[in-house]
């Protein structure tokens, strides 16, 4: 590598998120489709320090605002993926006990995995990443903002709550049950879940009772022993995780509801859900949601009952519906998978957009922050060359917090913070300053 290379690379690796951030942003004359309050026809929208300043038919943007003219196009809030496994590895399960919830994902988190720019480049902004469902309750998730090309830190979602991976169903039952161990039916997946559920609550009483003692000022007092598995379950009992889980059939999450109700916490969304077409009223009641697929079925044998009209039957049934990958592939095309809802079932071009951004954010916890464009939300945007629910729509540009990260007609890569990249913003072109000269 020559000197004026590595001194680009040492530039680039330098330059802070926030420098590169325009202070005052307009993009104009575009279709915006909000996720949350319908779409504007040549609509407007201002970013002021990465966040939504103005939306509507026209914004007061101070006239030293950098403009793009949008006319054509089509403006959506980023896509949220509540469901991933990207950048994770082959460390998505740790199937040596069906019971691992101190497993933390953040520790196999690769944030230089080509996965996370791949699924920039379809839109994605944010994302959940999962445990696998190998085990009926496995690790806590980490949510990330896609800023491929900084460090690991700085994809981390700011102060975003915390969620556990539960799975129930074919997964554990099939791992553990082929090596003649507990669990190997749906009856042993539940009774784990029940006795680990039992060992929590007097884990969490033992805690409570010595903290009250504390809180009295007693000093006489022996420290309980901390045992990390039983204390990620106290928090699930102190409403303190989200609890997501992997869940297929009808009469399961019927009897995943009763058991959350009977410990006392909440279930805040079942994923894959193939079969909540039967049931959603009942589901709906609890204010559950689902992230589900828009039309895969017949993989497995609870995948078989499944129907493309699930998502939007469940929808009119009261449930909050959103679209999910489980996949590398079907990440960069979750705008395709919401197009399909228009198709299956009726849903509206506005229902479809939040299926793949403000009902994903509402699973993850980060509806206040991202998932519509809305005044003082993040401003985490993607302009469409068209209708993105069309099967031949591409990401053109996509802002997380105001900050171009991915851009279309860059050459090469398109990411503007890929490491040893340079975008020369005046030609339009990149540069890894190997033509610079020197020796």
């Amino acid at each position: 590598m020559n000197r004026a290379r590595i001194a680009l690379c040492l530039i680039s690796a330098a330059i802070p998120a926030a420098a590169q951030s325009l202070p005052d942003l307009v993009i104009k004359n575009a279709t915006v489709m909000t996720a949350s309050h319908g779409t504007i026809t040549q609509g407007s929208v201002w970013v002021h320090n990465g966040k939504i300043a103005g939306v509507g038919a026209t914004v007061n943007a101070p006239s030293s605002a950098t403009v793009i003219d949008a006319t054509g196009k089509f403006l959506t809030p980023g896509i949220i993926d509540p469901h991933s496994h990207s950048a994770l590895g082959n460390d998505v399960n740790e199937a040596t006990s069906p019971v691992t919830p101190s497993m933390m994902m953040i520790d196999a988190f690769d944030s230089t995995d080509k996965a996370l720019y791949q699924a920039l480049a379809g839109g994605v902004t944010t994302e959940l990443l999962l445990h696998g469902s190998a085990n009926m309750i496995g690790g806590q998730a980490v949510v990330i903002k896609n800023k491929f090309g900084l460090s690991r830190e700085e994809l981390l979602f700011p102060n975003a709550p915390r969620s556990i991976k539960f799975a129930s169903g074919e997964n554990p039952k099939r791992v553990y049950g082929s090596r003649n161990q507990l669990p190997s039916t749906r009856m042993g997946n539940f009774e784990i879940m029940r006795q680990s559920f039992e060992d929590a609550k007097v884990y969490k009483k033992e805690w409570d009772d010595y903290n009250a003692k504390l809180a009295k000022g007693d000093k006489d007092l022996v420290t309980p022993h901390r045992d990390l598995k039983l204390e990620a379950l106290a928090d699930v009992l102190n409403g303190k995780l989200y609890v997501q889980i992997h869940c297929y059939r009808a009469d399961e999450f019927l009897t995943e509801e009763a058991i959350a109700k009977e410990y006392g916490y909440k279930i805040r969304a079942f994923h894959h859900a193939l079969e909540m077409y039967k049931v959603g009223d009942k589901i709906a009641k609890d204010d559950t949601a689902i992230a589900t697929f828009a039309d895969w079925w017949g993989y497995k044998d609870e995948a078989w009952d499944a129907i493309p009209w699930n998502a939007v039957m469940s929808m009119r049934q009261g449930v909050r519906v959103a679209l999910k990958s489980d996949s590398n592939d079907h990440i960069r095309r979750l705008n395709q998978e919401a197009g399909k809802m228009v198709h299956y079932g009726g849903a509206t071009e506005d229902e479809a957009i939040a299926m793949v951004t403000l009902n994903p954010a509402w699973i993850i916890g980060v509806q206040d922050h991202t998932g519509s464009i809305d005044v003082g939300k993040d401003a985490d945007l993607v302009i469409w060359n068209m209708d993105p629910l069309s099967t031949y729509a591409r990401a053109e540009k996509v802002y997380i917090d105001g900050d171009l990260f991915f851009d279309n007609s860059f050459k090469g890569f398109g990411t503007p913070h890929f490491n040893g990249v340079m975008h020369d913003a005046e030609s339009g072109g990149s540069h890894d300053g190997s033509d610079e000269g020197g020796n």
